[in-house]
């Protein structure tokens, strides 16, 4: 149960432990001023640096699978209120290898940190560690499910299946349950005894605890022999994704980014703080790293109208997009490969992107039939040309009827470089969304774990260009 929150001398009592234990460098995070929480996702980060406290790595587990050295471990996210939060994690790379290009995996909303990602991405040649914000593992002999967690949060280690696994502390950085009911992610919490400040602050929001957990991983993968600590790449899905954004948007040592579905929705709270402090968009205007977005059309958390939104907020000038028709939340290989092959082109150079493809809409048309015409880059060989569109679009739908939206598909005809497709409409009263795909056949097949972790093998992949938004004036 929550306890009421502190007023008078035990608050002033509270706020005095808080700037000694700073003093002598035992908290993670300064005491605020004046009671006054951070008003800005600059405010929120500022003097915070990830590499000042050493990480006391624990090893729970170690293996070798398929020529992976393998590790479940724990490493410091920091001290909170006189308590060390430590982060579990699954950590891989190939046997002796050195001068690996290292990448943080941030797992999705009610997902575990999962040794197949690992796994997976050691065999292409990466070391990288899945972090556990929320406690729970997939790993081989060490399985912390939901169950598990309550073990632990219990102290129940004399009980069958008890594993060690993330410890937030005082805190609670967890999620799907959260340890406190009242902790609610899109939320900034009213103070509680699991909360850091002592008034309402985004420091006390879960978003906030899991980017610096994220953070504290990129130290981690520099501390490490293997890894090359100027090649550090980030991703996620979900939440993940996100968290991705936040993190690559407030840690200049991230190289390349790549979240999928999330990161760029987030911007529509009521609550003005968390706006500003924790929402997607100022920390999108912080984007600068090379960054690609997988974004599904039908995908209800991170919107694929938001995205052409966040496509003009981001500083970053090199950027991609690829959008599945009718997918929500999930995708396949053709769309999910592009995470690695974007790693691979900005941490290994190793493969190189084409050009987003080029559109543009013709509403005068002999017949009165809008016309699209996409002008790929033909860097690599081309596979198909597909377009997509829909009138289903109103970009304040709900949730159900963004899951459920329908895109026409339009036929694409060739003459020379150029592709063309027109679009016929059921009612010009309503507007008009349109995008290409342009699927390129890959020089050799790719294989990786997904969103879920489920194996695959892609053969080629797909490139989308930005989504054209057309009012239904425009088209009368």
């Amino acid at each position: 149960p929550v306890a009421p929150l502190m007023t008078g001398p035990a608050r002033t009592l509270v706020a005095l432990l808080a700037v000694i234990a700073a003093a002598f460098g035992q908290e993670s995070l300064p005491p605020l001023t004046d009671d006054q929480p951070p008003g800005s996702c600059e405010e929120l980060w500022a003097g915070y640096d990830p590499r000042a406290e050493p990480l006391d790595v624990e090893i729970l587990k170690e293996w070798v699978e398929e020529g992976v050295t393998m590790k479940v471990l724990r490493y410091r996210a920091g001290i909170f209120k006189g308590r060390k939060a430590m982060i579990a994690a699954i950590y891989g790379h190939p046997v002796d290898a050195t001068n690996l290009p290292g990448l943080v995996q941030i797992h999705g909303g009610g997902q575990y940190a999962d040794h197949r990602a690992v796994l997976s991405n050691a065999k292409r040649g990466y070391a990288t560690i899945s972090i556990s914000w929320a406690g729970r593992i997939s790993a081989p002999g060490y399985r912390v499910g939901p169950d598990t967690v309550q073990l632990f949060w219990d102290g129940a280690s004399d009980q069958a299946g008890y594993r060690i696994t993330t410890d937030w502390g005082a805190l609670d950085g967890y999620h799907a349950p959260s340890r406190n009911p009242q902790n609610a992610f899109p939320t900034i919490p009213k103070p509680a005894p699991w909360t850091l400040d002592e008034v309402v602050s985004p420091r006390n929001n879960s978003w906030f605890l899991c980017t610096l957990a994220a953070r504290r991983a990129l130290t981690f993968l520099e501390q490490q022999p293997e890894v090359a600590k100027d090649r550090l790449g980030v991703y996620g899905h979900s939440m993940g994704g996100k968290l991705t954004v936040l993190t690559a948007a407030t840690d200049d040592r991230v190289t390349a980014a790549a979240p999928s579905c999330g990161g760029v929705s987030d911007r529509y709270n009521v609550d003005p703080l968390f706006r500003a402090t924790l929402g997607d968009a100022p920390y999108l205007r912080k984007l600068n790293c090379p960054v690609i977005f997988l974004s599904p059309a039908n995908d209800f958390h991170g919107r694929i109208n938001d995205l052409q939104t966040a496509l003009e907020e981001i500083p970053a000038r090199d950027w991609r997009v690829t959008c599945s028709p009718h997918h929500n939340h999930q995708d396949t290989a053709e769309y999910e490969v592009a995470t690695q092959l974007w790693f691979d082109q900005h941490l290994r150079n190793s493969f190189r992107w084409p050009a987003t493809p080029g559109t543009s809409v013709t509403l005068r048309t002999t017949d009165g039939t809008p016309a699209l015409s996409i002008t790929p880059d033909l860097s690599l060989p081309v596979s198909r040309v597909e377009v997509f569109y829909t009138e289903d679009a109103d970009p304040k739908a709900d949730r159900e009827a963004v899951i459920n939206r329908f895109w026409r598909y339009a036929a694409t005809k060739r003459q020379d470089n150029l592709w063309s497709a027109r679009l016929p409409l059921a009612d010009a009263r309503r507007p008009l969304w349109v995008f290409a795909n342009v699927t390129y056949a890959l020089p050799s097949p790719v294989s990786g774990a997904g969103y879920y972790y489920g194996a695959y093998t892609a053969r080629e992949f797909a490139l989308s260009s930005r989504l054209s938004m057309l009012p239904a004036e425009q088209l009368r």
